[in-house]
């Protein structure tokens, strides 16, 4: 029999600013916290603005030199101690195996910028090496086991844009099979020019406002930020006295391998993945659809052909919306960050609005929440599809469940 797993603990800094209780507030409130680019000058090109973390500020570390870190690696320990502290486990986290799984696509991308940078400014005999390991997409795993001391095992995903929804998954079947009672999981993404390039080059960034299922949709807009979650085997949660927000339920993923970039228009891999975690869950309708919804014209449409196979007849009943329009495509973490959006919203039964929704489309045929709701959400679905047709899909519902 498989165990059940439940989340304990969150965090999370977007565009919306830095702990989860902020993020909640200004997602609900249908906050748009995309400004115009301030890492690098955007002014060259097709899109200007994105959902960088200005509010975040390097807080001082125990075990590691502040001044050795790169961003990325800031920003997943500062999100992985509000999350461990959630859970009322950071004190005594040496004692406890801990399996570790984290997404990103870039990993440290902003050391390896500022190598580049010195190699071409000052030679290869004068660039700074040690900006080559926190370049690699391992080395923030690292730095987040000596900053807290930890032991277990760990793994990181980069399949693009379902990354973080990955590592949840792995996690998840990871302590429900017995191998693990304890995951940090989840994921973190920087800011960096290197790809805001890349995305503007394939014309996906838009230049005016990021419109997910709308008529008018033009592009994405990205982000930076990281998200966290603390997952648990029940009975241990339950030994140590910790409050538990809520149970994963499901996961499922496919993979279509249409194109490196385009998503498979027909949306059956992308439905698949879905399908697979409402089986994983038992279940055959959700409360809540948290889309990838990321504004541009052949993902959105891909993604509502997908729901509507998965769903069938009710599809047309299920709420649905993207935060992406406020905080930005955070990459690689963008599944972290809507999945922990995905269970304040079963906490607080309220749902988060899809802004800058005003023209629908016939071939985005969903139930679009334009305003934020108060419901009874008792179960909730995060999707995640990334370039080269990786697709994931993960479950969450309340508890106590009594389904």
């Amino acid at each position: 029999m498989k165990r059940r797993v439940v989340v304990t603990g969150t965090g999370m800094i977007t565009a919306h600013g830095a702990g989860k209780a902020q993020n909640w507030e200004k997602t609900k409130a249908g906050q748009n916290s995309i400004r115009e680019i301030n890492a690098f000058d955007s002014g060259k090109y097709r899109g200007k603005h994105g959902g960088e973390a200005r509010e975040f500020i390097e807080t001082s570390l125990d075990n590691i030199r502040k001044t050795r870190l790169d961003r990325a690696s800031h920003l997943l320990i500062h999100t992985a101690r509000e999350a461990l502290l959630e859970a009322g486990i950071l004190q005594d986290i040496q004692y406890h195996d801990i399996l570790v799984a984290l997404g990103t696509t870039l990993g440290g991308m902003l050391s390896g910028e500022v190598f580049h940078r010195e190699v071409i400014e000052r030679g290869p005999s004068r660039a700074r090496l040690s900006r080559v390991l926190d370049y690699f997409a391992h080395y923030q795993a690292i730095n987040l086991f000596k900053e807290f001391r930890l032991k277990g095992d760990f793994v990181v995903f980069s399949d693009a844009c379902a990354s973080s929804t990955s590592a949840f998954g792995y996690a998840f079947n990871s302590i429900r099979s017995g191998e693990h009672d304890i995951a940090i999981c989840g994921g973190y993404e920087t800011m960096s020019e290197f790809t805001f390039a890349g995305f503007n080059s394939l014309m996906a960034v838009t230049p005016t406002l990021c419109r997910p299922f709308d008529r008018q949709r033009d592009g994405l807009v990205l982000g930076e930020g990281a998200g966290i979650l603390v997952l648990e085997e029940l009975k241990h949660a339950v030994s140590r006295d910790v409050n538990i927000l809520c149970e994963i339920a499901g996961y499922g993923e496919s993979s279509d391998a249409y194109h490196m970039t385009s998503p498979d228009p027909s949306g059956r891999c992308a439905a698949l993945a879905m399908t697979r975690a409402l089986k994983d869950a038992g279940c055959s309708k959700v409360d809540y659809i948290n889309a990838h919804g990321t504004g541009t014209k052949y993902n959105d449409v891909m993604e509502a052909k997908a729901i509507n196979i998965a769903f069938r007849e009710v599809a047309g009943e299920i709420p649905v919306s993207s935060i992406k329009p406020m905080i930005g495509h955070l990459l690689g973490s963008a599944g972290a960050a809507e999945a922990i959006i995905s269970i304040l919203s079963i906490v607080h039964n309220t749902l988060p609005p899809n802004i800058n929704y005003k023209t629908p489309d016939p071939e985005c045929n969903l139930n679009i929440i334009t305003e934020a709701v108060r419901c009874n959400v008792r179960t909730a679905l995060s999707n995640s599809f990334g370039f080269g047709g990786s697709n994931a899909s993960l479950i969450l519902r309340e508890y106590p469940w009594e389904g």
